[in-house]
């Protein structure tokens, strides 16, 4: 009976690998379809006929929310004012959250718009949220940046080109700045994986990306009419929901880079992960109680961004398939062939999303920091509060250094 009782059990557990699995296999899969490539020709006509337009130049606002960002903020703003766009046709705004006077007193010096706020709580919304108060003037686009990102000087005039096609929102492609140690490359891998899965992917098949955080562009008046509506530290993944209610597609363009810290220390990595799990759980549920609706309209986009809440992290996902695929091997042989099949397709799926210039025996050699990740990302399990919509900041680790 024991026996009978512990192989439910373990089918049970297999199954809910599984779908998770099954989910990322797809998406791998999806992610290698041949794409037609643009003639030379084609190309040369469309130039052509593009030249023959009057050139339509966007109005950009570029918000910078900072909390607590003194090493890196004045360099990355420093950095966009270099754009090759014409000057009247962006503005830089800072929101400073708990900065240093010295920090603001940097940033007072540059043709920007400085805005100090004082926040009992403090979050990335609110501070977007206040920014859309103080600033009165009307522009084209909104563009979200995180303090740490930094852009090439032709951003501005790529992304003008993306939004002539009509796009209301659009995300671009983050990409690490740094690769300093174990835990920053395996960051970095991360999300060149989540790109290739929930962004490349998604959009090959017609289906909305997923937003990152940052590197992100929407339609002035919809962020505006909007950006009031958000309320937890998953700003991003409620603006997605709110994205796919009203049916606006989600565009990802792989050719605008954004270039973005990545975390470099254990600490700092379960900080973040902490705050990507809430957000989550939280994402999940508040997006659960419009399933009926979207089902009855057919919006599959948000019927997927429900299912993928529901999905185990990958690192955890491997690491479990792993553990279990030895302990079932331990117990019986019989058992054990469906779990190392499901573990191979995992592994396969995430080298099939790593990019090709990543493939390297030097990053999948850093796979031995995983389990301990892993560890941490379980025990972070304890600590999410679902209903708590407290701002978890992530330090640089230079600034812990300095504590």
């Amino acid at each position: 009976m024991i026996w009978i009782i512990i192989h439910i059990v373990e089918i049970l557990l297999w199954i809910l690998l599984a779908v998770s699995g099954a989910y990322i296999l797809f998406f791998a899969l999806v992610s290698m379809l041949w794409k037609k490539p643009v003639s030379p020709l084609s190309a040369y006509l469309e130039g052509q006929i593009r030249s023959l337009r009057e050139p339509q130049q966007y109005t950009f606002l570029i918000l910078y929310p900072a909390y607590n960002e003194d090493r890196v903020i004045v360099n990355s703003v420093h950095t966009f004012l270099g754009q090759y766009y014409p000057y009247k046709g962006f503005h830089v705004a800072v929101i400073s959250d708990h900065m240093q006077p010295e920090t603001n007193e940097k940033l007072a010096q540059l043709p920007i718009t400085l805005l100090q706020p004082v926040f009992e709580k403090s979050s990335k919304a609110k501070a977007m949220q206040y920014a859309m108060d103080q600033i009165k003037e009307n522009y084209d686009y909104v563009v979200i940046l995180d303090a740490d990102n930094v852009v090439n000087s032709d951003f501005l005039q790529q992304l003008n080109e993306v939004c002539s096609k009509g796009y209301k929102a659009i995300q671009c492609h983050r990409c690490a700045k740094n690769s300093n140690n174990d835990i920053a490359v395996l960051d970095g891998v991360s999300e060149e994986i989540n790109n290739t899965i929930f962004r490349k992917a998604h959009n090959r098949i017609g289906l909305s990306s997923a937003l990152i955080g940052s590197g992100m562009c929407f339609s002035y008046k919809w962020f505006k009419e909007n950006v009031y509506k958000l309320s937890t530290a998953g700003e991003d993944r409620e603006l997605e929901a709110l994205l796919l209610r009203q049916r606006i597609h989600i565009h990802y363009e792989p050719t605008i880079h954004v270039y973005d810290e990545k975390v470099s220390n254990k600490d700092n990595f379960q900080k973040q992960r902490l705050r990507w799990m809430t957000a989550q759980i939280q994402s999940l549920f508040s997006l659960l109680p419009h399933v009926p609706k979207a089902l009855m309209e057919g919006n599959i986009d948000y019927i997927d961004k429900t299912f993928q809440q529901a999905l185990i992290p990958r690192s955890m996902l491997i690491v479990l398939t792993f553990m279990l695929a030895v302990l079932i091997t331990l117990l019986s042989r019989e058992w054990c062939l469906k779990w190392w099949l499901l573990f191979l397709f995992i592994c396969m799926s995430l080298y099939v999303s790593t990019p090709k210039q990543l493939r390297s025996h030097s990053v999948f050699g850093k796979i031995l920091s995983i389990p301990t990740l892993v560890w941490k990302m379980i025990l972070n399990i304890l600590k999410i509060d679902r209903k708590n919509t407290d701002f978890i900041h992530t330090t640089h680790d230079q600034e812990e250094k300095k504590g």
